[in-house]
């Protein structure tokens, strides 16, 4: 895998920016599509995949409470969210309006730089053991064996520092701390997780029912019931981080240039 300080930031970053922009699914749904687009039956032209347009796109996209969000972070972001929803446009024959796309993307970094300002300004502090169970996660997700490789692939290909990875996972641990603080107990019930079971199934059913009429297997809810939690959870510290934006968003200066 080639990595790069861009695809980092992104992906620390990527499901926090989706959320408070409203803009689209997590990695896992455009993954989905991308499988359903390479499925299409024999013979059927699949649309040819549209480009982002960054013309125009000032140098600093927004200012908040005097921190700059300059063209490169919204770059960033913006281009693995157009990606994403060019997936799922293909697939539903809508064109993508680029224009609110980019008004979704500036929001959701606005509201992550006040989330990080919140977060330094409380005085929470990141452990370097947190710090280090991220980029375990990070060394699994890519396949590597051991840190070293990991950091060795991003100062090889990108120069991007030890300290300098360390300093992003250092922020995503202090604002993971934050939205825990904000959301309180988040432990998902029955109840919640059997209303999620039974919106999957009937998407998969009605998913099965349109390629060809058969039935298909869906797992069990005792099998899915840990990915069933993870997803309750991932929702309602999700709401905790929208509503504590909102809150933040009332007394902060913000000007967005796009």
């Amino acid at each position: 895998m080639t990595l790069n300080k861009k695809w980092i930031i992104s992906l620390l970053f990527a499901a926090l920016v989706l959320t408070l922009a409203a803009c689209g699914n997590d990695d896992e749904s455009a993954e989905d599509n991308n499988d359903e687009a390479e499925e299409a039956a024999p013979g059927t032209e699949q649309p040819e995949m549209p480009e982002p347009d960054l013309e125009g796109i000032p140098e600093v996209v927004a200012e908040v409470n005097g921190e700059e969000i300059t063209r490169e972070e919204f770059e960033t972001t913006y281009q693995g969210q157009f990606q994403q929803a060019s997936l799922q446009a293909m697939m539903s024959g809508q064109e993508i309006d680029q224009d609110q796309l980019k008004g979704q993307i500036a929001e959701g970094l606005v509201g992550q730089r006040l989330l990080i300002q919140e977060a330094d300004n409380s005085g929470i502090e990141a452990s370097e053991e947190e710090i280090d169970e991220i980029l375990d996660q990070l060394v699994e997700q890519n396949g590597m064996e051991s840190r070293d490789e990991f950091l060795a692939a991003l100062e090889e290909q990108q120069g991007m520092s030890e300290e300098e990875v360390r300093s992003e996972l250092e922020l995503q641990v202090k604002v993971d701390q934050l939205i825990a603080r904000e959301s309180g107990d988040i432990e998902p019930t029955d109840e919640e997780m059997e209303e999620l079971y039974e919106e999957f199934a009937a998407q998969q059913e009605e998913h099965a029912a349109g390629e060809d009429g058969e039935e298909t297997d869906v797992p069990s809810f005792e099998e899915m019931k840990p990915d069933l939690e993870a997803q309750v959870k991932r929702q309602k510290e999700a709401e905790a981080s929208q509503l504590l934006v909102e809150k933040l968003r009332e007394d902060a200066d913000v000007t967005i240039h796009i």
